[in-house]
């Protein structure tokens, strides 16, 4: 039986990785991450096929051009990530569910590509206001930076009608349970 198709998404700051890492590591569901395509670089110890599937230019725009991608994205001047079809299919043919922790445009697309073998769930901030405070919290961005990804995150949140289920993170224990549940729910109905 092929696995299933797990769609997160959520503007950045609102725990989403987090959320996905916390379900990996319970290793209550089956379920493998996805790894993504980028034209970047590797860095440090990353390694092609484990961290990023490292694609030359030529490699990546021959890819869009063979439609070979479920979503893909340029998400700075000449720099693109995104998620191959043959990647999907791989962890799925096996039998395994595969989980992608994506932007929420590319999740939508995702969604609308796959239809009922994919599900998708959107991790809402509990508000503009508590994200503010995460991400200053973090200490990895200026105020300027800051100040971008809240406009985004408000642009982002108006897609999560477009998602299957939203779940609020204003607890992170709670957040992770609601989506473990929800995920269980889909990839083993009763």
């Amino acid at each position: 039986m092929a696995g299933k198709i797990i769609i997160v998404s959520a503007p950045s700051g609102t725990g989403k990785s987090t959320i996905i890492n916390a379900l990996l590591e319970k290793g209550e569901i089956d379920m493998q991450f996805s790894i993504s395509a980028t034209n970047r670089q590797p860095r440090g110890e990353e390694k092609h096929g484990v961290n990023y599937y490292f694609l030359s230019d030529e490699e990546f725009c021959r890819s869009i051009e063979e439609d070979a991608f479920v979503e893909y994205e340029e998400v700075y001047p000449g720099r693109f990530y995104g998620t191959l079809k043959s990647e999907i299919s791989r962890i799925t043919s096996d039998g395994h569910n595969v989980i992608l922790d994506i932007d929420v445009k590319g999740g939508v697309n995702v969604k609308k590509m796959y239809g009922g073998d994919a599900i998708s769930i959107f991790i809402q901030p509990p508000g503009i206001d508590a994200l503010r405070g995460r991400l200053v919290g973090r200490a990895t961005d200026s105020e300027e930076a800051i100040e971008q990804r809240l406009a985004k995150a408000e642009y982002e949140m108006s897609f999560a009608p477009e998602f299957d289920h939203v779940v609020v993170n204003d607890d992170l224990g709670s957040a992770i349970e609601k989506v473990g549940t929800l995920i269980k729910d889909y990839v083993c109905p009763e």
